[in-house]
């Protein structure tokens, strides 16, 4: 009977060996799963700066041409299609 008993017990030892072995490989498992989330989610994250990065520095590249193109053409926004032809006049009446 007590060698039954010790049969009976060796196999409960390998079981809970086994179910241990069983809850560690699922946490490494989880770990690892873990470990490529926080890796992706950088990835993303950097791929996310570079396009909103690329973005306001086209935006600001628009900026910067459209205040140029006011600079480089002032009378255009000061004279007006109806003031042009007394524009003129004045000119002629100077010369």
């Amino acid at each position: 009977m007590q060698e039954q008993a010790n049969g009976k017990d060796h196999g409960r030892m390998w079981l809970w060996g086994f179910l241990a072995v069983i809850a560690v490989s699922q946490l490494y498992v989880v770990r690892e799963l873990l470990a490529a989330f926080a890796l992706f989610a950088l990835g993303f994250v950097a791929i996310a700066l570079v396009v909103a990065s690329l973005y306001m520095l086209q935006k600001s590249w628009e900026l910067a041409v459209a205040r140029l193109t006011v600079l480089r053409h002032p009378v255009i926004n000061i004279a007006s299609v109806r003031n042009l032809g007394t524009v003129s006049r004045e000119n002629q009446k100077a010369a």
